[in-house]
C-alpha cells in the first residue's frame, strides 16, 4: 500500500464502456472512490473526465491492468512532500520489482529537461501538479494523444525530477496501438502522428526562444519516429516520398542535423539522402 492516508488520496475510476464492469474487483475501495461509466468515448475523453472530477493538487494516471509499485512510488511522493515538485518522472517495469531503488534527485526546469533528454510520452509515467493544466487537455479522437499532451505539460514546469526508479508496472497488452495489425488502424496511427507533429510545431513557433528550441527537439525526434514507422509499417517508397514532400513544405524535412542521440544522428543522415532511404526501406525490420 502507498503511504497516503484517505485524506491525502482521491481515487477516480473511469469505465469507458467495458464489457464487464470492474466494480466487483474494487469492493475493497468502493467507499473510497468515485466511479464513472461512459459509453466508449475513448482514452482522451476518459482522462479529461478524470481531470474535471479531481480535487487534488497532484494527478496520476493509471491504466487498467497496470499498478503502482508502492516501495518505489513512495520515493516519488517524497519529491512532492519535501521538494514541492511540479512533475516527478519515473520508469516502467514489466517484471516484478523486488526491492526499493535509489532515486535520482537532480532538479531541472521542464525546458532544460526537454532540451537535454529523450522524452517518454506516456501520461502514466509521472505525477504532476494539476495547476499546470490551464487550457491543456487531451485531444479527443486521435491515437498517440500522450505524444501531444506530455511535451506541452513538461515544458510548463519549473521543477522537474526524473527519479529513474521503476514505480509503475506496465502490463503488455495485445490490443495496444502498436500491436494492432489492421491496415486502416495503421493508417490512422500514422495520420494522427503527423497531426501531433504539426500541432507541436505550431505551438513551438509561439514560444520564447529557449522553450522553442526544446520543443523543436521533441518535434524532430517525433518526426524521425514517424518516418521510421512509415517504412516498417508500409514498405511503400511512393507513400514515403509523398509524406516527405508534405513534411518538407512544413520545414520538418530534411531532419535537422543534430546530435540528439546516436540513433537520431545516424537515421537523419540516412533518411536525408535518396540512397540512404532506399537502404532503410530494404534493411529495416518489417512490422506486419
Amino acid at each position: 500500500m502507498l503511504t497516503l492516508n484517505r485524506e491525502e488520496r482521491e481515487i477516480i475510476v473511469i469505465d469507458d464502456g467495458s464489457d464487464v464492469s470492474p466494480l466487483n474487483l474494487l469492493t475493497d475501495i468502493a467507499d473510497q472512490m468515485i466511479y464513472i461509466r461512459q459509453p466508449n468515448q475513448g482514452l482522451s475523453h476518459a482522462r479529461n473526465t478524470g481531470i474535471a472530477m479531481a480535487n487534488g493538487q497532484y494527478l496520476q494516471f493509471v491504466d487498467a491492468d497496470d499498478f503502482l509499485i508502492s516501495s518505489n512510488y513512495d520515493k516519488c511522493l517524497d519529491f512532492i512532500r519535501f521538494k514541492d515538485a511540479d512533475i516527478v518522472l519515473f520508469d516502467f517495469a514489466t517484471k516484478e520489482v523486488s526491492s526499493a531503488q535509489l532515486a535520482n534527485n537532480e532538479e531541472l526546469s521542464g525546458t532544460e529537461y526537454m532540451h537535454n533528454n529523450n522524452l517518454r510520452a506516456s501520461a502514466c509515467g509521472y505525477i504532476f501538479k494539476k495547476n499546470l493544466l490551464v487550457n491543456l487537455r487531451f485531444t479527443k479522437g486521435i491515437l498517440h494523444e500522450d505524444e501531444e499532451f506530455t511535451p506541452q505539460l513538461i515544458i510548463r514546469a519549473d521543477k522537474v525530477y526524473n527519479t529513474k526508479v521503476q514505480a509503475y508496472f506496465y502490463r503488455k497488452r495485445k490490443e495496444s496501438i502498436t500491436h494492432n495489425k489492421d491496415k486502416r488502424w495503421k493508417l490512422k496511427r500514422l495520420q494522427d502522428t503527423e497531426q501531433v507533429i504539426k500541432s507541436l510545431q505550431d505551438k513551438a513557433d509561439l514560444m520564447p526562444a529557449k522553450d522553442r528550441v526544446a520543443m523543436l527537439r521533441r518535434v524532430a525526434q517525433l518526426t524521425m519516429d514517424y518516418i521510421y514507422n512509415i517504412i516498417i509499417l508500409t514498405r511503400d517508397e511512393q507513400y514515403l516520398n509523398h509524406v516527405l514532400l508534405r513534411l518538407e513544405k512544413r520545414g520538418l524535412f530534411p531532419l535537422p542535423k543534430k546530435n540528439y542521440t546516436r540513433k537520431y544522428k545516424l537515421f537523419s543522415i540516412m533518411i536525408n539522402s535518396k540512397a540512404g532511404r532506399k537502404i532503410l526501406i530494404h534493411t529495416l525490420p518489417r512490422l506486419n
